[in-house]
């Protein structure tokens, strides 16, 4: 696309603890196959940033409040969040979920219903990473099962999730039918 106002826009949210870990190369993977269809992707490391866990504060929700009460860099994720026509979410299987930083990240989205119209009308792939072969065994069923659940009750489209096991780190890269389904969740998701 040359008319970047009209560019697809994909934020791809990495949650693991590790940049290069398993998750992230399946969202790289999506993120290549957003870009393959003119996609403009930009990745957040979600370990770099200053989040901090929601307070239940509730301010987010009040009819006066113009948004999250917690200043920190969650501050600058929510307008790229909005922005966005989709996003990648991008986690390891930690104790049988998503990682800490995932849910840290996740929890906070509870206050983008402050932040504009609509700010979950978007599609939404999710990359997971697990040592166990067993998706269910590893507790990858249950990060799936906790991403259906929040996007589903704010009515967010999740379009595809792709998963693995790989427990060392770049074990994934040898999991070619996960790399290729994660190209092609990426053409579908910005297509």
């Amino acid at each position: 696309m040359s008319n970047s106002e009209n560019q697809h826009k994909v934020v791809v949210l990495l949650g693991s603890p590790r940049k290069k870990g398993n998750s992230s190369i399946i969202a790289r993977e999506i993120a290549e196959g957003a870009k393959s269809v003119g996609a403009a992707v930009e990745s957040i490391f979600i370990q770099e940033m200053d989040i901090k866990a929601c307070q239940a504060c509730w301010f987010c929700q009040k009819p006066d409040s113009d948004g999250c009460a917690i200043k920190d860099d969650m501050q600058k994720i929510f307008p790229k969040l909005i922005e966005a026509d989709s996003w990648v979410i991008a986690t390891p299987v930690h104790w049988f979920n998503m990682s800490t930083q995932t849910k840290l990240w996740l929890d906070r989205c509870f206050a983008l219903s402050k932040y504009g119209d609509s700010p979950f009308n978007k599609k939404i792939a999710i990359a997971i990473a697990y040592g166990d072969a067993d998706p269910y065994a590893s507790g990858a069923v249950n990060a799936i099962r906790s991403f259906q659940d929040s996007f589903r009750y704010v009515g967010a489209e999740i379009t595809g999730v792709v998963y693995g096991s790989a427990l060392e780190r770049g074990d994934i890269e040898k999991n070619e039918a996960v790399l290729i389904a994660a190209k092609k969740l990426g053409k579908k998701l910005a297509g």
